[in-house]
């Protein structure tokens, strides 16, 4: 089976700052993967290369069967980006709601706009979204009006509604009260079972050792480890795996 992503030789840089190191990445249909590691690794920038929010500096994305490579400019790669991004949905740590628009509104926007669907069936779409993480009860409210844990799940019932092939969620709970980190996992926990093949960069450890397929650890730019969740939390290779692991374990206790 072909799979959903596949990322070769990745390289990015900010000027002179080597942020992506050769990355070589195969992601399945359903499979779900998680990415941990510290703060200024290189995970969210490796989710944003994917959907070009930042252009890489070398490789190939491949999403679902569409190839574009880095460096190439043109019209024709201009309209690939644009058609490897219908293929994406992105959850950002910030919700990013229009707040002049109603929760149903800011769900049928893309549709209409980008992919330039009938109000009607993007209407259609956008409800069933909605109930999906249990908020088709608030489609005539306002960002202002529900609590952060409730535009989250908007967010990703927003990013659904566009039928992507694969979701990229880049810490989508980091920017939550703790108390409402759960209701939204408890969401992607219940997509994932859907059969969405998505791609989690989180710092929710029990989340990705009960749900992920796979986890990734990103050290310097670079994976540097990766296995199934139990054999990688129970039992890291690489020091720098262990230390992450430990210092989670510490902040838990």
């Amino acid at each position: 089976m072909a799979p959903i992503l596949k990322i070769t030789r990745l390289e990015k840089y900010f000027g002179r700052l080597h942020v992506l190191q050769d990355i070589s990445l195969e992601v399945q249909p359903r499979e779900v993967i998680c990415v941990i590691g510290r703060s200024g690794s290189g995970k969210s920038t490796l989710l944003r290369c994917i959907n070009f929010l930042e252009e890489p500096s070398e490789g190939t994305i491949e999403v679902d069967g569409l190839i574009v490579d880095a460096g190439i400019k043109g019209k024709e790669r201009r309209q690939l980006v644009h058609d490897l991004r219908l293929k994406t949905g992105m959850v950002f740590q910030e919700f990013n709601l229009f707040p002049h628009m109603s929760v149903l509104e800011n769900v049928i926007e893309g549709p209409v706009t980008v992919k330039k669907m009938d109000r009607a069936q993007a209407i259609q779409i956008a409800e069933r979204s909605l109930d999906n993480v249990d908020m088709l009860w608030k489609k005539d409210e306002y960002p202002n009006r529900i609590s952060g844990g409730q535009k989250q799940r908007v967010a990703i019932a927003r990013a659904l509604t566009m039928q992507p092939k694969l979701m990229l969620f880049d810490e989508p709970t980091s920017a939550l009260d703790p108390e409402l980190i759960g209701e939204v996992l408890n969401v992607m926990k219940k997509v994932a079972k859907e059969g969405m093949t998505m791609l989690v960069v989180t710092h929710e450890m029990a989340f990705a050792r009960e749900v992920a397929d796979r986890v990734l650890v990103m050290a310097d730019g670079q994976i540097i480890e990766e296995g199934p969740p139990d054999e990688l939390f129970d039992r890291p290779k690489d020091p720098r795996t262990r230390a992450l692991i430990d210092r989670y374990h510490s902040a838990s206790a």
